[in-house]
């Protein structure tokens, strides 16, 4: 009977392997479709302001689909006129009411933030003692993606309330009276 010897470079191998295993079955990234608003009341600026924070490969993806535009966006390469299609894209998206009234809003521009889109919104001469709902519809991304989630996030003089709008159920409100 011939003797096997062990190559202890091969076990160790082996061993590394199944313990490996294991451990990349759990690490697969899984992709979240999410955006977040945020919408305050300004006592300062008597107005509403509205931020947004959009993954920009998300959002390069859907101004790419409805646009045919390649937006670059956060790169030395971004096109020129990118906000203006990031402007057009958020108002086709983007409602916001006051008493049952839908409010025109400002674009005052954007930022980047790592992988993120932070996009600022204001709506002016708003008189907070005569409010007595706001809602917001969200229907950002909903269109390209089927996991999309947009959480709003009302503060306004210590009213606060959260929503995490879907495709199915793209509307938040509050009433404050």
């Amino acid at each position: 009977m011939k003797r096997r010897t062990l190559n202890p470079m091969k076990s160790l191998k082996k061993v590394f392997l199944i313990l490996l295993f294991p451990l990349l079955a759990f690490t697969t990234a899984h992709k979240f479709y999410v955006t977040v608003t945020n919408i305050a009341y300004s006592e300062k600026d008597k107005a509403l302001q509205i931020t947004s924070r959009i993954f920009i490969d998300d959002l390069e993806k859907t101004l790419n689909e409805r646009y045919g535009i390649k937006g670059r966006m956060a790169t030395e390469n971004e096109l020129k006129d990118i906000e203006v299609y990031i402007e057009k894209y958020i108002r086709s998206k983007f409602i916001l009411t006051i008493n049952q009234e839908q409010r025109e809003y400002t674009y005052i521009g954007k930022k980047y933030d790592n992988d993120i889109i932070v996009v600022y919104l204001e709506v002016p001469e708003v008189n907070y003692p005569e409010m007595k709902s706001i809602s917001a519809t969200n229907e950002m991304l909903t269109d390209m993606f089927d996991e999309q989630q947009n959480v709003v996030h009302f503060k306004l003089l210590g009213e606060k309330k959260s929503f995490v709008l879907t495709r199915d159920n793209n509307k938040g409100m509050l009433n404050l009276k």
